[in-house]
């Protein structure tokens, strides 16, 4: 799959971050570099053990990612799982940790089948 298709299939603004990182062989780099990426195993691992604090430090860096890489849908869903784990005294609804799950899944498996 060339890099275009991936940003096309995930929701994400190809243009936008071409346009910021100049290459596309640059966009390709940090988007396969995403893979290796422990934010999100982070935000799991820390929601199952109720660390809430540690949860939206993970969601918040995961954010951040996906708004430098262009990666929107997976953005769209995990600014509003952040912003309900800051300053959270109790988990955040099931429906946006699992809308984070789907997108997560979507986006790097669309990455894992770029041309190399």
């Amino acid at each position: 799959m060339l890099l275009k298709e991936c940003y096309e299939r995930i929701g994400g603004d190809y243009d936008g971050v071409l346009s910021r990182m100049i290459s596309e062989a640059t966009v390709k780099k940090f988007a396969v570099k995403f893979l290796s990426d422990k934010s999100y195993d982070l935000l799991i691992s820390s929601l199952e053990n109720a660390d809430l604090k540690e949860a939206f430090r993970a969601a918040h860096t995961l954010k951040g990612i996906c708004q430098n890489l262009g990666f929107n849908m997976l953005f769209g869903s995990v600014d509003p799982l952040t912003e309900s784990l800051r300053n959270a005294d109790a988990p955040p609804p099931k429906e946006l940790v699992e809308a984070v799950k789907r997108d997560y899944e979507k986006t790097v498996s669309a990455i894992a089948m770029l041309d190399e």
